[in-house]
């Protein structure tokens, strides 16, 4: 039973800790919004790798073969909207900028929804499962349905905790830049960094 913590841990720190385009735009809506609708968004991600890991878990080895022919497909789409999702951001922070201090500002999503959002987001990336599977196959602590289960719970607890913290951090720093300039300049920044790792995603 440790053997599947332990190997639920490693898998969802694995994939979770390095920031790709969905991490970057994670603290990006974080640092705009509401620690609620953050820590939506990160479990929205934390979600979808519990399901990815799930699915490894009950039948990977099958599923494989199914997602290659998508796999690129998926992730062109997931840069389009995650570019589309950028460009939003920094449309909505230049006509805020240019308003004035008396514009209203666009209110935040709420945090069901950004739980929706970012579940959506991070399953159109199929390479999850294919992830997960490989340590499913490779290891040896899975191999019932308790160890089965407890890999994913410790899978999804490892994303979650990991997700939080990116949030966590993205709130903080929309408490330090209250400014409309310095507003508008981590909006820039986040939405071409979002860009940048989205069209990484497919080249």
């Amino acid at each position: 039973m440790t053997a599947a913590v332990v190997a639920g841990l490693l898998a969802g720190y694995g994939i979770a800790i390095p920031v790709g385009a969905v991490g970057a735009h994670l603290v990006a809506v974080a640092a705009r919004s509401p620690w609620r609708t953050g820590a939506g968004a990160a479990l929205g991600i934390a979600a979808a790798d519990g399901l990815y890991a799930l699915l490894a878990v009950l039948g990977g080895a099958a599923l494989v073969p199914l997602l290659a022919p998508v796999a690129t497909p998926l992730r062109w789409v997931s840069a389009v909207v995650l570019v589309i999702l950028a460009a939003h951001s920094v449309r909505a922070a230049v006509h805020a900028y240019r308003a004035g201090p008396k514009s209203t500002e666009v209110p935040p999503p709420a945090p069901r929804r950004a739980f929706l959002t970012f579940l959506g987001i991070t399953v159109l990336n199929p390479m999850t499962v294919v992830y997960f599977t490989a340590l499913v196959l490779g290891g040896h602590s899975t191999t019932g349905a308790t160890e089965g289960s407890v890999f994913v719970a410790a899978a999804f607890a490892a994303s979650a905790s990991w997700q939080l913290l990116l949030a966590t951090g993205g709130t903080l720093l929309g408490h330090l830049v209250t400014g409309p300039r310095g507003r508008l300049t981590t909006a820039l920044a986040s939405g071409l960094l979002i860009t940048a790792l989205a069209l990484a995603l497919v080249v």
